[in-house]
C-alpha cells in the first residue's frame, strides 16, 4: 500500500526527517508539516481482505489505529500479536514517539 511517511508522502516524510534532525519527533515534524500526526487509511487492506474471502485475521502489528480502522471495516481481529522491535540509540526516541503518541504496543524494557 502507497502510505509513506504515514501518508504524508515520501517527500514530505523527508521533510519531516529534517525536522527530525533538529530535535522533533516524528508526530510533530508532521504537525510542523500541517499533516496529520498518521494519515494512514486501511480502508484498501480492508477491502482487499474482504475479497479474498477473508473476514477474520490475526494481525500482526503494534499500532492500535490499524486494529481499530480494519475492526471499523468489518474485519474481526480475533488477536492482536505485537511485532518485536530493534530499540537502539538511533531509533529510540522514535519508538518512545510512537508509544507516547500513539499508544502503540512497543516494548522498550529489554
Amino acid at each position: 500500500m502507497r502510505q509513506e511517511g504515514r501518508g504524508i508522502g515520501l517527500y514530505r516524510k523527508l521533510e519531516a526527517y529534517r525536522l527530525q534532525e533538529l530535535g522533533q519527533d516524528t508526530y510533530a515534524a508532521n504537525r510542523t508539516l500541517g499533516r496529520g500526526e498518521d494519515e494512514r487509511d486501511y480502508t484498501a487492506a480492508a477491502q482487499m481482505l474482504v475479497a479474498l474471502g477473508i473476514t477474520r485475521i490475526a494481525l500482526l502489528s503494534n499500532n492500535p489505529d490499524k486494529c481499530a480502522q480494519l475492526a471499523a471495516a468489518g474485519i474481526e481481529v480475533a488477536a492482536v500479536r505485537p511485532t518485536g522491535v530493534f530499540a537502539g540509540h538511533h531509533n529510540l526516541r522514535y519508538l518512545e514517539a510512537k508509544v507516547r503518541h500513539t499508544g502503540h504496543t512497543i516494548d522498550l524494557t529489554k
